[in-house]
């Protein structure tokens, strides 16, 4: 049987890679690639960043990931023969003792509660009768006197009112005229900037080496938005600015992610562990970076941004 972990250790090893080395180039945490290393494959995300990672990692040390993967997928069926093989003996135990539990309690216990039951049955239905016509009067003499007061205040404040309410509406409704005309202008001319910096952009794919692929942003906003959005599953990626982490996440099937670039960003990574079901948009401007090969499904991106 191969050892998993063993097998991707020693020839990390042959190539001379430090596993700060490999975080560097897989963009995979040191501490999953630890746990890789140590078979630790619970510590992983989920199953399908199981084998995702596997599969990076072989690729990336110069190994076949296909026999790696089917026997991960050997040993995974063999756990759940054993898991289902062992018997739950404690369980057991106990679903006896509480069924003789059961089976020992009198129906004489049974019956004596049921007949003090039964003898306080007539005393709370009297005293719940009472509470409700108690209550029902309350509250039909309280709603009549509230109902009486109205009436009478409103008949002395009703002309007031109706004048300072005129005055209010006509001074209400010139301000709001004023407010929404201002907001309307903001609008407007916050959507024609945008506008105007979508529509000169231009994404370019310069370099390819393996899975990972290198664009150029041209005509870029000044504070650009990366929209991250997941389709048909889940899939976890992360974005770093000129060098920095700057975001990484799992987004469920329909949910997204915006990032805003800050001002003055030269280049942003971009890592992504499923990227058949990822979708990526730029300043609202759809990212079709599986033009350069669509099969891949762990990928790294580089995008460098021009000067305006």
């Amino acid at each position: 049987m191969t050892d998993i972990g063993k097998t991707l250790q020693n020839a990390r090893n042959e190539k001379h890679y430090t596993l700060d080395d490999l975080q560097q180039i897989t963009k995979i945490q040191k501490r999953y690639l630890i746990a890789i290393e140590e078979n630790n494959f619970d510590a992983l995300p989920g199953d399908f960043y199981v084998r995702a990672f596997i599969r990076q990692y072989a690729d990336t040390v110069g190994i076949k990931a296909d026999k790696l993967l089917s026997e991960l997928d050997e040993q995974a069926g063999k756990k759940k023969v054993e898991e289902t093989e062992e018997e739950p003996t404690e369980a057991k135990t106990r679903t006896e003792a509480v069924r003789r539990q059961q089976q020992s309690s009198t129906p004489s216990q049974v019956s004596q509660s049921f007949d003090k039951f039964m003898h306080y049955l007539p005393t709370i239905i009297i005293v719940g009768v009472v509470v409700i016509i108690i209550g029902s009067i309350y509250f039909v003499v309280a709603g009549n006197k509230k109902e009486a007061n109205r009436a009478a205040s409103s008949t002395n404040v009703s002309i007031s009112s109706d004048v300072s309410s005129s005055k209010k509406s006509s001074k209400k409704e010139s301000s709001s005229e004023e407010v929404s005309s201002s907001s309307s202008k903001k609008e407007s001319s916050s959507s024609s900037e945008s506008s105007k910096s979508s529509k000169g952009q231009k994404i370019t794919n310069t370099a390819v080496s393996g899975s990972r692929f290198t664009y150029s942003l041209t005509s870029p906003a000044k504070k650009n938005k990366i929209k991250f959005t997941s389709k048909g599953g889940s899939a976890w990626s992360s974005i770093s600015v000129n060098g920095t982490a700057n975001w990484q996440g799992t987004l469920q099937n329909g949910a997204s992610h915006t990032v805003t670039l800050p001002e003055g960003t030269t280049s942003f990574n971009i890592s992504l562990g499923n990227s058949n079901v990822t979708n990526i948009t730029i300043n609202g401007k759809k990212f079709d970076f599986l033009k350069e090969n669509s099969t891949l499904t762990v990928r790294q991106i580089t995008v460098n941004v021009a000067s305006e």
